[in-house]
């Protein structure tokens, strides 16, 4: 059976379900243990958020969602490190690269002030915007999720203080937004004459040279790096992604590092006014590094 991103038109936004087995007859989440629906070749279609496990962070619109695995289902409890190859986690990175919508079903188990008083409710559809490691609060490597509701959700980075419990509401919102400061990435791609720094492509279109800057360490929640040249670099399309997603990171010499081969790949291109700061390297290598 093909997997079906979007909403389902018999459960609109607020549906309740009494029981996991009402959720899969309806084709909202279709697994009947599983928090997540999905793998890391189709993306994943649906979670449930239930109070599953102790770092999940619920602020209604955005939701902070600790990734699948290690878990002791008893206790809630971390016992093991998780890995961003587990089919359920390597999906949700699926969705964030290929933008694919995922509908987000809160249980009766999860954060009071957004959770349904029993069963489950049907909240949404989110978008992936983010996923990074860290130790969780029992000890062990986990990875966490970024998902924003897409109707009037927050910009990346926003996590907006709701009071009101319940569903969230589809409405239009006008929110603050992290503003990235567009001469900071200009200067450090006119230092590098816009070629990358890890691969030295010079990507030519009609209107001339391209490149993208790419923070180190994430602007918004819960990495907040700073918008300055120290935490930029220069990067084609190719290794922007590549490096967003940790399948390549720098060591502190700058050295350049496949992360699924293992291998050095050389030495990052510098500019001698370019002073990257080591902190937000290692803070990628430790967050992203797959």
């Amino acid at each position: 059976m093909a997997r079906f991103f979007g909403e389902v038109p018999s459960s609109p936004m607020g549906a309740t379900f009494g029981s996991r087995r009402e959720l899969a007859a309806a084709g909202v989440h279709t697994p009947l243990m599983a928090g997540i629906s999905g793998n890391g070749r189709e993306g994943v279609d649906s979670i449930v958020v239930s109070g599953g496990y102790q770092d999940d962070q619920d602020y209604g619109h955005v939701i902070l969602y600790t990734g699948h695995g290690g878990n002791d289902p008893a206790t809630k409890r971390q016992v093991a490190d998780q890995q961003i190859t587990a089919p359920g986690n390597a999906g949700l990175v699926r969705s964030q690269l290929e933008g694919l919508p995922v509908r987000v079903i809160r249980g009766a188990g999860g954060d009071r002030a957004y959770s349904p008083p029993s069963g489950f409710r049907y909240d949404g559809l989110f978008r992936v915007e983010d996923h990074w490691s860290k130790i969780g609060r029992a000890g062990f490597r986990i990875w966490q999720f970024r998902l924003a509701l897409l109707d009037g959700a927050p910009a990346s980075g926003d996590l907006p203080n709701i009071q009101a419990s319940g569903p969230v509401p589809r409405v239009a919102t006008t929110v603050q937004r992290q503003v990235r400061s567009s001469a900071v990435i200009e200067q450090v791609k006119l230092w590098y004459q816009y070629r990358c720094q890890l691969c030295s492509e010079l990507l030519a279109v009609a209107t001339g040279p391209y490149a993208e800057g790419a923070h180190i360490r994430g602007l918004g929640r819960p990495h907040l790096g700073p918008d300055v040249p120290g935490n930029v670099l220069c990067l084609c399309p190719n290794d922007h992604v590549r490096f967003d997603n940790g399948a390549i990171y720098l060591l502190d010499d700058f050295t350049i590092v496949d992360a699924l081969e293992g291998k050095k790949l050389g030495r990052l291109r510098l500019h001698h006014k370019h002073r990257i700061d080591l902190a937000h390297v290692r803070y990628h290598r430790e967050t992203h590094a797959t």
